[in-house]
């Protein structure tokens, strides 16, 4: 099973990019994936410096795929979606129709990218037929929903390779309101980019103080973060491909050096005594409400 690491979806510093993706270089992923996908106003790196980025990337053996923008608002956004699907270099990951109808106008393979929403056998071999290379399942469907379609895709003969969203604050919704801006009183359009003062989120929590969700600028994340590192034999046994992992703004070295381990049968079994991570979930992949925490069989 090869492991991928997802497109940063917080606003930092050039610098912290830079810095985090020389980092990555030399942890044990397969495939990389660079881009701004939440919002535009966010223009600390532009094409050339992904672009400068992914060369180092693929330098160090990463396979480097270009993420589109989730939301296209504007006629801004979509001559900024031509010149990344006209980037001649890397495929592009599509999360939204306007990027998936450019890369089949054209030809291009592309990665379908889990907001995309694909539940079905007919829509990938939709796709397939028009360039796709892998799709990322939609992060609310479970373990027994994907079982089903992967053993549709194994019986129709469809060549599909599924990537599981396994790590990270899970992507919930993107709405045109900016709600970062907000909290702070101030409108979309004059925003001072606020949210690059939270690297990881603005925290959302109920009256009861639990962290229900992580607001993003327009995007709102899961309060918890996803981990179903225990269940990656369970998804390589599935026919599950890659597995997924949300970029996070610290100790992001060891969360992938685990997961290198769990592909390698050789993560320790959980601990009954330990205490409970209380930011972890794992609840859509059993069935459950998301925010719950499950433990595997």
């Amino acid at each position: 099973m090869q492991l991928s690491l997802g497109p940063v979806p917080f606003y930092w510093t050039r610098e912290r990019y830079t810095a985090f993706y020389r980092d990555a270089a030399d942890w044990p992923l397969d495939i990389v994936y660079l881009g701004e996908t939440v919002c535009s106003r966010r223009r600390d790196m532009k094409l050339d410096d992904w672009l400068g980025i992914g060369r180092e990337l693929q330098e160090a053996g990463k396979q480097v795929v270009l993420s589109s923008q989730t939301l296209i608002e504007s006629e801004a956004d979509l001559r900024g979606l031509r010149k990344l699907c006209a980037n001649g270099e890397y495929v592009i990951e599509a999360n939204d129709h306007s990027a998936l109808q450019l890369a089949t106008e054209a030809g291009l393979p592309f990665v379908a990218g889990p907001a995309l929403n694909l539940y079905n056998l007919a829509s990938l071999q939709r796709l397939a037929r028009r360039g796709l290379v892998r799709w990322c399942m939609p992060v609310e469907l479970s373990r027994e929903g994907l079982a089903a379609l992967l053993a549709n895709i194994g019986d129709s003969g469809l060549k599909a390779p599924c990537e599981v969203f396994a790590y990270g604050h899970l992507p919930l919704a993107w709405s045109a309101r900016c709600f970062t801006a907000r909290h702070h009183a101030l409108p979309k359009d004059r925003c001072q980019f606020v949210c690059q003062q939270y690297p990881e989120g603005l925290p959302l929590r109920s009256q009861e103080s639990c962290e229900v969700f992580t607001l993003n600028g327009i995007q709102t994340l899961s309060g918890a973060c996803y981990d179903l590192r225990h269940e990656i034999a369970d998804m390589r046994r599935l026919g599950v491909t890659v597995a997924r992992l949300g970029p996070r703004s610290e100790g992001m070295a060891e969360v992938v050096a685990a997961f290198d381990r769990a592909r390698r049968d050789d993560l320790p079994p959980r601990d009954p005594l330990a205490l409970v991570e209380a930011d972890a979930c794992t609840g859509y992949w059993h069935g459950k409400a998301g925010m719950d925490r499950v433990a595997s069989g």
